[in-house]
């Protein structure tokens, strides 16, 4: 083969990998946009006004004249509230990821252990749970009557304490990790614990940060347990609060219609835009954090070829 061949032949796979790499671009480009547009409509739409909305529908480039800070003057009417609401679903947040991190992951690293001898038995045990459970009545009659959890946190942060899902996960990830660094752990005098927490813990940043991030969210876009057990509003978490604000807006524009009072008009749909962005503001400053250990944990547990 001559060497002006050779030379024809690496810039042709040159070109076809340039050509594969623009492509490629071009449609994570595109998927990133279909990703990203609903929450720019979502912004768009609360600096909206509420005429404007219901004539013309979101709009995709907003105009000057139809901008409007109802929605959000309506939303943080009381400061106060919202500060609070906040101070609570951050403070289970946080609490209750760390628990059910931890929980999840001293789970799936016991059940992991092939030297365990009832490890199928529990397993099974686990996962009977997320086919059947005991409903709604039987858990609100334990906490409410015989635990007393009404107006507590603990209420807020136990029903999401422990998720099967993470634990699947987290034994699938610590299936992964190889058995020598325990067995020589042991050789050298370390009990279960130092192993757990001084070398399966470090070497697992991957599932932790993955683990975390589903809790947090779990916690975080929680309001049901709060409106089952909690009536004390200075304990009200922000999606239930906020929840709470769109309810009473809405039967107070309800009421007007049918009672013919002439009350100020109130921008619902505007207002369910501002919700959204006060809600999930947090959590989308905290996504890119954790993003370069998420997509190792999607990973996890996959088949290997």
């Amino acid at each position: 083969m001559s060497k002006e061949t050779v030379i024809a032949k690496k810039v042709k796979v040159s070109s076809d990998q340039i050509a594969v790499n623009v492509l490629g671009w071009v449609l994570i480009g595109i998927f990133a946009l279909i990703c990203v547009l609903p929450f720019y409509l979502i912004i768009v739409a609360s600096f909206t006004a509420e005429t404007s909305l219901i004539r013309e529908g979101y709009p995709l480039i907003p105009r000057i004249k139809d901008l409007s800070l109802d929605a959000y003057k309506l939303s943080l009417k009381n400061p106060m509230a919202i500060i609070i609401s906040y101070a609570t679903t951050i403070g289970v947040t946080a609490v209750g990821t760390f628990v059910a991190v931890l929980l999840a992951t001293m789970t799936g690293y016991v059940l992991s252990r092939k030297d365990f001898p009832w490890r199928n038995k529990f397993s099974f045990f686990f996962f009977f749970t997320t086919l059947f459970n005991g409903g709604l009545v039987p858990w609100y009659l334990l906490c409410m009557r015989y635990l007393n959890f009404k107006n507590s946190y603990v209420a807020l942060i136990l029903p999401l304490m422990f998720s099967v899902w993470n634990m699947i996960i987290a034994k699938s990830f610590m299936n992964s990790l190889p058995m020598e660094i325990s067995e020589s752990a042991k050789i050298d005098g370390a009990n279960d614990l130092v192993i757990f927490f001084r070398l399966i813990l470090p070497i697992s940043k991957p599932l932790i940060a993955t683990l975390g991030l589903f809790s947090a969210l779990a916690y975080w876009n929680d309001w049901y347990n709060c409106m089952l057990y909690v009536t004390d509003t200075n304990m009200f978490t922000l999606q239930y609060y906020l929840q709470r604000i769109l309810g009473s807006a809405e039967a107070m524009r309800i009421v007007a219609e049918k009672s013919g009072m002439a009350l100020p008009s109130i921008p619902l749909e505007s207002m369910k835009m501002a919700m959204t962005i006060i809600a999930t503001g947090p959590i989308v400053l905290l996504y890119p954090f954790v993003q370069r250990y998420f997509v190792k944990g999607l990973t996890i547990g996959a088949v290997k070829g």
